[in-house]
């Protein structure tokens, strides 16, 4: 980002997605069920608490699934942050879909699958619209991002679904777009930026601390 005009604030947002499950090991639909950390998951949220403790962040707000939870959990014993857990950063609520696998989707949803990947409004399984996840994900992270100093950073560690609609809702993308944002890997994050038109995406799936965009468009 470029330097900041003197008074005016430029907060960041870093979207963390929490560590991994044994569901995403089985490409399984987790949605809203409420899965744990596997081994593997916890070391993977302590390893990604250590480079987001160096971005000095001043607040931590999570999902209240324990995927998430206990992700959160592992920054907050780094940095000494409380963490504020809020039921509007679940992942989406998927109905029947929940608990099958990817094949097993394919095989019974084949063609709501098939619409939602075209980017229509699909309530898969029964669930919730993409959008609906957006209406109430995206306010509660505005609402914490502008509790920030001036300059200030907020971790929002949540999952896939609900961190990727959130990002299109705050750059103002049409929901038609929103899966040109590519997946966040387990414990990878994004970061948005407050520019002068706005949120900006400044980093998508990072797994190591953001570097300073070095040319025209910086």
């Amino acid at each position: 980002m470029s330097a900041s005009t003197p008074g005016k604030s430029s907060r960041k947002i870093v979207l963390w997605r929490h560590g991994q499950t044994s569901w995403n090991l089985e490409r399984r639909f987790q949605g809203s069920t409420d899965i744990e950390l596997t081994e593997a998951g916890v070391a993977q949220a302590r390893r990604s608490a250590r480079l987001l403790a160096s971005l000095k962040p001043d607040a931590i707000v999570a999902s209240d699934l324990r995927r998430a939870a206990d992700t959160a959990a592992e920054l907050a014993a780094v940095t000494g942050l409380p963490v504020e857990h809020d039921a509007a950063l679940r992942e989406t609520y998927a109905g029947e879909w929940q608990g099958l696998t990817h094949d097993e989707i394919l095989a019974k949803y084949g063609e709501q699958y098939a619409a939602w990947k075209r980017g229509e409004p699909v309530r898969r399984g029964g669930g919730e619209l993409e959008t609906e996840v957006a209406d109430r994900a995206a306010p509660v992270v505005l609402e914490h991002a502008n509790r920030l100093p001036q300059n200030g950073t907020l971790v929002v560690v949540s999952h896939g679904g609900t961190i990727r609609t959130t990002i299109g809702r705050l750059l103002g993308l049409e929901a038609y777009s929103w899966e040109a944002l590519g997946g966040l890997t387990n414990c990878c994050w994004s970061v948005l930026g407050e520019g002068a038109r706005g949120w900006r995406l400044m980093e998508h799936n990072a797994g190591t601390l953001p570097e300073p965009v070095l040319g025209d468009d910086d």
